[in-house]
């Protein structure tokens, strides 16, 4: 059976001020009015039911996350004693999936992605699910077509074709780290690159057995936590085995050595909703190309970024280029070069004492 692992633990402090330690950005309806957590599960439509749903999370974010999915079972929603980065967090969920489900196939998913037209989101899904059930010992990736020379994604490069239903798909030569710009302008040029989208397909056991090979000792920590689902231990063990591991991404730990790999061109358009400048690619600019969330009055402002509470008007004065975003402790005002260093805020904040602006 399939079953839908939805990672939601991130902290996303380029949202910051919107995004919070106690409502990061995945909480938050960024790209509509449904939270970026709930158009991740409502893009799986019929292909999962709710009680095969996993959400793995912060712990802080656990009753969050259950008041956001009413309709899925308590129980899936686990939350992290601590951040170990992406491969404990899958191998946790496909520990708990292949006590259930020895023969189950998962897939993982970011919380924080947008992808718009679900049908083509399944009819991939439905293909690369195809394509383990022919051979069960494969990974299936999700390559996104780049459209510029991005440096803040890792790339994909493909190999052969592969026979698949309805979509396009390449065996994978190599996952390559983000590139700087000038490798990123050779990656596009030459064709064959994909930004990888984080997405993955594969059977339980499959990657249990490769983080068995590769990570031996943190396999033996999720299967101690594995061991202990149901009972009322459960809780104990998942604090002291997970604690105990040591932090590391997937890509680090299975896909850049693991030789079975198919990448699917994906079908379906994809945005990984990054920063606050995600916002101008996902909703129709004014005139002036100024990007507005609320109410904003604007004299000789263009090219901004604007996102406001209710009942409060932002206005701004020969404006160009920039980011406002405004809430009701706290306003960030930058230019939108400097992007990148709104992540800075929470690590100062932090240091000044300002938790309860963190």
């Amino acid at each position: 059976m399939l079953h839908a692992v939805i990672m939601a633990g991130g902290s996303g402090t380029r949202f910051w001020p919107a995004s919070r330690k106690q409502v990061p950005k995945q909480l938050l309806a960024l790209a509509g009015e449904r939270t970026m957590l709930q158009g991740t599960v409502d893009r799986l439509g019929e292909l999962v039911p709710p009680d095969r749903q996993l959400v793995i999370t912060n712990r802080i974010l656990v009753d969050a996350v259950r008041e956001q999915l009413p309709a899925m079972p308590i129980d899936n929603v686990v939350g992290e004693p601590c951040k170990r980065d992406t491969a404990p967090c899958v191998g946790l969920a496909a520990a708990l999936i292949h006590r259930q489900d020895p023969s189950g196939t998962m897939l993982v998913m970011p919380s924080d992605h947008v992808i718009t037209a679900a049908n083509l989101f399944q009819k991939a899904i439905a293909a690369g699910q195809a394509l383990i059930d022919a051979d069960p010992t494969r990974i299936v990736t999700f390559g996104i077509p780049p459209t510029y020379p991005a440096e803040s994604f890792g790339y994909i490069q493909r190999s052969d074709a592969v026979d698949a239903q309805e979509v396009s798909a390449y065996q994978v030569e190599k996952f390559r780290e983000k590139p700087d710009r000038e490798t990123a302008e050779a990656f596009v040029a030459a064709g064959t690159f994909y930004w990888n989208s984080g997405i993955f397909l594969w059977r339980a056991s499959t990657i249990l057995d490769a983080l068995k090979q590769n990570e031996p000792e943190m396999h033996a920590h999720l299967m101690a936590i594995a061991d202990a689902m149901g009972s009322e231990s459960f809780d104990a063990t998942l604090e002291r085995e997970f604690t105990a591991i040591k932090g590391k991404s997937i890509d680090y730990a299975v896909m850049e050595s693991y030789e079975n790999v198919v990448m699917i061109e994906a079908p379906f358009p994809w945005d990984d909703v990054g920063s606050w400048q995600a916002l101008s690619r996902l909703q129709e600019n004014d005139a002036d190309g100024n990007t507005v969330v609320g109410s904003h009055l604007g004299i000789d402002t263009k090219g901004t970024i604007i996102h406001g509470q209710a009942g409060h008007t932002i206005v701004t004065i020969d404006v160009e280029d920039m980011i406002v975003v405004q809430t009701p402790d706290a306003t960030l005002v930058a230019p939108k070069h400097a992007e990148e260093r709104v992540r800075e805020v929470a690590k100062e904040l932090e240091r000044r004492g300002l938790k309860d602006l963190m």
